[in-house]
Formats: structure tokens, sequence, C-alpha cells
């Protein structure tokens, strides 16, 4: 059973951890295939879109306010800074493999297999980088940081989502038990849950977030 923090709520961090693994999922599947050509699939899919971008908002959230607020309060603590240098360090990989992945899909010639790879680089990365964030720094985060300091952290990410919220709000819920998504729309102004309920995740599931692989 993984650490879901004592003081502080963290069920919309583990939420979207788990949307970035499902999604990863999704990239290694389409990826695996020696018969089909996924570049075709994942150039002009939604789905990559999303998960790029809300991966970056995210990471940004993070660097911009969470990391910043636990250093202030480690000062002086050298083994717990040595963590959050490693977080940071860990997201500034992540961009690169990202535009790694890009770079394959617009490669005439070795694409294919330049994308399996690069897949498979993005997803050994964040996979290691999210589980040992939430081993690591989301419990020290629980023990260091005050709730309102962590609620700014949300209200920084909240900002960067912007106007996305519409898609990242479907986007991070999609599949989610019904026991953990009932107490995020609960904790949401009432105005967002109705616009959720009514518009947003009918939008969200009437798209086609990943095409069916092409054949080579």
């Amino acid at each position: 059973m993984r650490y879901e923090g004592k003081r502080l709520d963290m069920t919309l961090m583990f939420t979207v951890h788990d949307a970035f693994r499902r999604d990863l999922e999704v990239l290694e599947r389409l990826t695996s295939s020696p018969d089909d050509d996924p570049r075709l699939v994942l150039r002009s899919a939604v789905g990559w879109e999303l998960f790029k971008r809300h991966l970056h908002v995210h990471h940004t959230s993070e660097d911009a306010a969470l990391w910043p607020a636990m250093e202030r309060r480690l000062a002086g603590r050298e083994p717990e800074l040595e963590l959050m240098a490693a977080m940071e360090a860990e997201h500034a990989v992540i961009d690169p493999l990202l535009a790694g992945v890009d770079a394959a899909l617009v490669d005439r010639d070795g694409g294919p297999q330049r994308l399996g790879a690069a897949v498979e680089a993005l997803s050994t990365a964040l996979r290691a980088h999210l589980r040992h964030e939430e081993t690591d720094a989301l419990p020290l985060i629980d023990a260091t940081l005050p709730e309102e300091e962590f609620a700014a952290f949300g209200q920084e990410h909240g900002k960067r989502v912007g106007d996305g919220a519409s898609r990242y709000l479907p986007w991070m819920l999609d599949g989610v038990d019904p026991a953990p998504a009932a107490r995020i729309l609960a904790g949401l102004p009432e105005p967002l849950r109705q616009a959720y309920e009514s518009d947003w995740s009918p939008a969200y599931e009437s798209l086609v977030l990943w095409p069916a692989p092409a054949k080579r």
C-alpha cells in the first residue's frame, strides 16, 4: 500500500501520477508491434498532445512552487536538500525525452525503430521519477510543508492549467476509481463540478485519443 499522506491530501498528486502511467502504457503498447507504424498514430494523436501538455504543467508547477518552498523549509538539512535537487534534475531530463519522441515521429527513415527506443527511454525515466517522488519526496513534503504552502502549489498548478481545465480534469480522472474521483470532484467549486459533469466529461469521452495503428 503506497504512502497517501498523513497531514496533506495527496489524492490529486497520486491521481495525476497514475494518469501519466496510464498514458505511458498506451505509448508502450502502440510502439511494441513490429507490424504497425505508430508514427502515423502519434503524429496527430490527441492523447499524446494531452500527455505532453499536462506533464509539462505538472513539472513546471512543482519547479516553480513546490521544490523552492521545500528548500526554504529544509535550509541546512543537506540530505533532504539533495533529494530536492534530485527531483529538479529528474525533471530536467523529461522535456528532452519528449522532444526525442517528437523527433522520431518525423524521421522518415529510422522513425519506427527510433520511436520505440525514444518511448522506452521516456517511460523508464518518468516511471523512475514518479516512483522516487512518491517513495521519498512526498513523505518529506507531508512532514515538512505547512498546509497553506502546499495549497499555494495547488494554486500555481491551477493557474498553469488555466483555460485547459476542461480537458485536464476529465483526462486526469479517466479510468479513476469512483471513490477518489468523487473526493476530487467534491473539492471543486460548484460551477466547475457542474461544468465537468454536464460538458467537460461528455466532450472528453467523444474524443478519439489514440487512433488505431496503421499498417506499414
